[in-house]
């Protein structure tokens, strides 16, 4: 079952972004940083982070963000982020099925496209991506800002 995530969520979800070798070095901040986070998406109107739940246990999650673009005909896109399936569930097709409801809310809020970036260190999730139907179509950068 996926479902909008709630406050109390929060604590699983930054659980299951620990639950690999890049997240596990990575979220390392004060668990009230993420309450703090999660407040702020919460009241958008553009964003959603969504839970999965499986025998009243957080497995899965993403955060979707709709993103008006004045390229391509003015054409909205559905960003998607630290989406995420617990590392002892993965290759039993939760992951597709977070997805197709990725796909869905992205829908109603408008999306007519959907895109993401995944580590370049994540092979396992490259291939995934392209089973669900993304294709490669662009090279990205990062660059943090003091």
């Amino acid at each position: 079952m996926f479902r909008k995530a709630t406050e109390a969520d929060v604590p699983a979800f930054v659980d299951l972004l620990k639950d690999d070798e890049i997240g596990a070095t990575r979220e390392t901040a004060n668990p009230d940083v993420y309450v703090d986070v999660f407040r702020r998406v919460e009241v958008d109107p553009m964003a959603v982070i969504v839970v999965g739940e499986q025998d009243g246990r957080v497995v899965a999650g993403y955060q979707l963000n709709a993103i008006e673009g004045l390229s391509l005909n003015g054409l909205r896109r559905g960003q998607i982020e630290d989406v995420r399936v617990a590392s002892n569930l993965r290759g039993q097709g939760i992951g597709k099925q977070l997805i197709e409801d990725a796909f869905e809310r992205a829908r109603t809020m408008g999306c007519k496209a959907m895109q993401l970036v995944a580590h370049k260190d994540r092979k396992a999730t490259e291939r995934f991506y392209r089973s669900v139907g993304f294709s490669v179509s662009h090279s990205g950068f990062k660059r943090g800002l003091d």
